[in-house]
């Protein structure tokens, strides 16, 4: 089971959420996410998450809470475990190193989106205002 981190951006002045798409050579391709990624060998969660908000984005981010744990198994046998922490703050410009797409999206909006499977319950959660 692949141990994975992912952040939830928050904007202060309109609380939309920032939202990333895979390109279409990517696993999954096309489909929606919340930026992060894996955790290497020895890594804390925290530290994995800001080193992959800085290859992904270019941002360097204080890392809050942690908002949900969620197991996934896919239908092809592979699974992973993922770990969401809210952004705190960030410094830089988020600038898309890897994705086809990064935007913020109004929460009731996210639903509409083709997000990873693993990602959909979370995903009806902020949009509904139980979550961040």
């Amino acid at each position: 089971m692949r141990q994975v981190v992912a952040a939830i951006f928050v904007r202060d002045e309109d609380s939309k959420i920032l939202v990333c798409q895979r390109k279409k050579d990517q696993p999954l391709p096309l489909k929606w996410e919340f930026p992060g990624g894996k955790i290497e060998p020895g890594e804390e969660p925290v530290d994995a998450l800001r080193r992959e908000l800085d290859e992904e984005l270019g941002v360097a981010a204080e890392i809050g809470e942690e908002v949900a744990h969620i197991t996934h198994k896919y239908k092809n046998g592979g699974g992973v475990e993922l770990t969401f922490f809210r952004v705190k703050s960030f410094t830089g410009e988020i600038t898309n190193k890897i994705f086809k797409d990064v935007r913020w999206v109004e929460r009731k909006h996210l639903p509409t989106l083709d997000f990873l499977e693993a990602d959909v319950k979370l995903v009806k959660e902020i949009a509904a205002g139980k979550i961040v």
